[in-house]
């Protein structure tokens, strides 16, 4: 049982690609799908949720795409993951024992906590991943 779906991880991935795109035109689709590796038909479905929950903006028309609706700085991974799966869970059901729902909801709790970074700071991963390459080449 995953913790996040596809549809966060994929939803994420385009969010970040949104973040490093520093023009100030919208992102196609296909761009997004490509650079991300995301089927565009389901990046589609993704974009319109993260739309409704006002983390992108689209553009129609030929040189329409997305955008983020605000700052790298003032979007969390949390709430990206928040719109897409709804919540961040856990279990899929309550336990009988209470004492074990207790354990599940403050388990999610410090999982919210984990995510709670803005997605500005994904940026420093590319530094980890280049040292990672660096040293295992």
């Amino acid at each position: 049982m995953p913790l996040i779906s596809t549809k966060g991880v994929y939803g994420l991935a385009a969010m970040y690609e949104l973040s490093k795109h520093k023009d100030d035109t919208p992102m196609q689709i296909k761009d997004i799908s490509s650079n991300a590796s995301i089927p565009q038909n389901y990046l589609e479905q993704l974009l319109s949720k993260l739309r409704r929950a006002n983390l992108v903006t689209s553009i129609r028309g030929a040189r329409g795409g997305y955008l983020l609706a605000k700052s790298p700085d003032e979007i969390k991974v949390v709430d990206i993951l928040v719109a897409l799966e709804d919540d961040i869970k856990i279990v899929d059901s309550k336990a009988e024992n209470p004492i074990l729902n207790l354990f599940f909801e403050e388990s999610k709790n410090s999982m919210k906590n984990i995510f709670d970074i803005e997605l500005s700071k994904l940026d420093e991963y590319q530094s980890k991943y280049n040292d990672f390459l660096h040293y295992n080449i």
